[in-house]
């Protein structure tokens, strides 16, 4: 089995009218402003998972900054992931840590079966989202619905590009800390933050924190995969493509080229996903 750890699908309303998202949501532009930025439908998801020998994805939603779009495309999330039980995952989205609309909408999504919330866009949704009075109202909700956590991550150096962000290891080292005890995966290796890792405080507050590889080949040399799990463990790298960015099937070569055992290699695309859906 290859589970996919991150994917994005949305709505046909917003593929086929892009513009009307984009005047009203910041956030959604911030990714989606160029015609080149693709949007997929669950259908076009499911083409592409068969075509590239992905088993399961989980689909992600965006934290938009209007609160209506988040319930709108989390609607089509859910329906998306009970129309297709045995191939998708919803984890669903909301644009605030401490408003009570978002914590409804977290309860609501998790009766309706979402597997968790995101992908968050923490420096999007709180200017002080590292401090714990902020998180403390999202950690205890989603932590007593026993949901899991996919945050947006970003490197502190590099190149720019659409929706990089701020979420860099400094500010995401702080934001975990506030969610201990909630299982965690962060987007894009976290934005480097395994590679501090060798650091006691740091390798702690790891324990319940897993990293996706999505887009890895937009940032980072194949040989992150030999780096990294010497230092978290294979057991915490989770596969994930961050389609229709990319396609699976480029991240998962670069994983079944890499000089990683047969295990590692296996738990990155199958097993460490399974233990954490339950599948």
């Amino acid at each position: 089995m290859v589970i996919d750890f991150h994917t994005h699908i949305l709505p046909p309303a917003v593929k086929n009218n892009r513009r009307r998202y984009l005047d009203k949501d910041e956030a959604f532009a911030s990714i989606y402003a160029s015609e080149k930025a693709k949007i997929v439908t669950a259908e076009d998801l499911i083409s592409a998972m068969d075509e590239n020998g992905v088993d399961v994805s989980v689909i992600v939603n965006y934290s938009w900054s209007t609160h209506g779009f988040c319930v709108e495309t989390n609607d089509y999330l859910l329906e998306s992931a009970a129309r297709y039980p045995r191939r998708l995952q919803a984890f669903c989205a909301v644009n605030s840590f401490t408003g009570e609309d978002s914590l409804h909408e977290i309860e609501r999504c998790a009766k309706t079966g979402a597997k968790g919330i995101g992908e968050l866009r923490p420096d999007l949704m709180a200017a002080d989202y590292t401090k714990k009075d902020t998180i403390a109202p999202f950690a205890a909700l989603v932590k007593n619905l026993h949901l899991m956590v996919l945050t947006h991550a970003s490197e502190p150096v590099g190149h720019i590009y659409p929706g990089k962000g701020t979420v860099t290891p400094e500010n995401l080292f702080a934001l975990l800390f506030h969610l201990a005890g909630i299982p965690v995966v962060c987007a894009h290796w976290g934005g480097g933050l395994p590679f501090y890792a060798l650091m006691p405080e740091v390798r702690a507050a790891l324990e319940d924190v897993y990293f996706d590889t999505a887009a890895s080949p937009y940032l980072y040399l194949p040989e992150i995969y030999s780096q990294v799990v010497p230092l978290v463990g294979s057991d915490r790298i989770l596969f994930g493509s961050d389609y229709p960015v990319i396609s699976a099937r480029r991240v998962m070569d670069e994983i079944k080229e890499s000089p990683l055992s047969a295990l590692d290699k296996e738990e990155i695309l199958d097993g460490n996903a399974r233990r954490l859906l339950g599948i």
